[in-house]
């Protein structure tokens, strides 16, 4: 599966995409206020010689908006994408720190299968982003190519979201590594080695072990190929006691996993398990709801996967790869 739709909200508040300027490099003038919107500034990824490239667009943007009551920014296309870089996106955001003064929430890459396939999507290192805004509160990228993510100090991100179809080990441990003392809410999409997801539960250990992220209360580990091992690493870490929202789902979960995360510790105390997208049997999706439900956890459980069998070898996919 790939990604279909842009995202329609964003830091709490209604996506508005900035338009793009007419022939003569003009655009629309009737605007939202500038703090009630998250923005979307997007470039063709294929781009025509008459069309509007991100930099100037987002140089336009500035002008056009009171730049010091712009609270979120959603970055969508860039000119081939699929080649070039997030690095030069991210410089022109560090250059406008001194006008982005409210800036608390930044998405980049927004890019849907049509724009670019999410494994296509070449990003770069994004901790000088976060560098740049000590007051951010959200801070989400999609595509794993060419992420880098060193272990970082960031006193005040709350939610940090990575959606790729493959998150190189390297990442997850700088991720894992980071001093992040405000951070509550954490989601990964570890995704499949056919697109460079090479991770293991190992190179989650200061996540899982507790010793990272006091303040974390909802955790996503999504999209994985290795979902059993996960969901098997899950159930003995220490962190779950102290979140409230759990969340597997979109990978390879099979009864092995399950079977491990129930006999585990306790999860009675979640407000939320989501484990949709998965390929359990009916028996132990009743085992699940059975378990939690009458203990007041939401359980997210849609109707399982079919795997594919050519006779040779069974093929179960994650729900994002390429």
């Amino acid at each position: 599966m790939t990604i279909g739709k842009y995202q329609q909200h964003f830091h709490g508040l209604p996506v508005f995409d900035f338009p793009s300027a007419d022939a003569d490099g003009t655009a629309p003038t009737t605007l939202p206020d500038a703090a009630a919107v998250a923005w979307r500034i997007s470039a063709p990824t294929y781009s025509e010689p008459e069309d509007e490239l991100w930099e100037p667009q987002f140089e336009r943007f500035l002008k056009t908006v009171d730049p010091e009551r712009v609270r979120a920014l959603v970055v969508g296309g860039w000119d081939e994408a699929y080649e070039e870089s997030s690095a030069p996106i991210v410089t022109a955001l560090i250059a406008a720190r001194d006008r982005l003064t409210d800036l608390r929430a930044v998405f980049l890459g927004d890019m849907t299968g049509e724009d670019c396939e999410i494994s296509w999507i070449v990003q770069s290192d994004v901790t000088p982003l976060l560098a740049a805004y000590p007051a951010l509160r959200e801070f989400g990228v999609r595509g794993g190519t060419g992420l880098a993510f060193p272990s970082i100090r960031h006193e005040g991100l709350e939610t940090l979201v990575v959606e790729t179809g493959g998150l190189p080990a390297e990442v997850v441990r700088g991720i894992a590594g980071s001093d992040l003392p405000a951070l509550e809410n954490l989601e990964l999409w570890l995704g499949t080695d056919n697109y460079g997801g090479d991770s293991t539960p190992e190179d989650l250990a200061p996540l899982l072990d507790g010793s990272a992220f006091p303040a974390l209360r909802s955790l996503g580990l999504c999209n994985s190929v290795i979902q059993d091992a996960v969901a098997a690493a899950v159930a003995g870490a220490p962190v779950v006691a102290r979140i409230e929202r759990l969340d597997l789902s979109m990978g390879v979960l099979t009864d092995e996993g399950a079977a491990a995360l129930l006999d585990g510790q306790p999860l009675t105390h979640l407000s939320r398990l989501d484990l949709s997208h998965h390929y359990l049997s009916e028996a132990m999706s009743e085992r699940v709801r059975a378990a939690l439900v009458p203990h007041g956890v939401t359980v997210v459980l849609d109707d399982a996967q079919e795997a594919e069998d050519d006779g040779d070898r069974v093929y179960r996919y994650v729900a994002v790869a390429e």
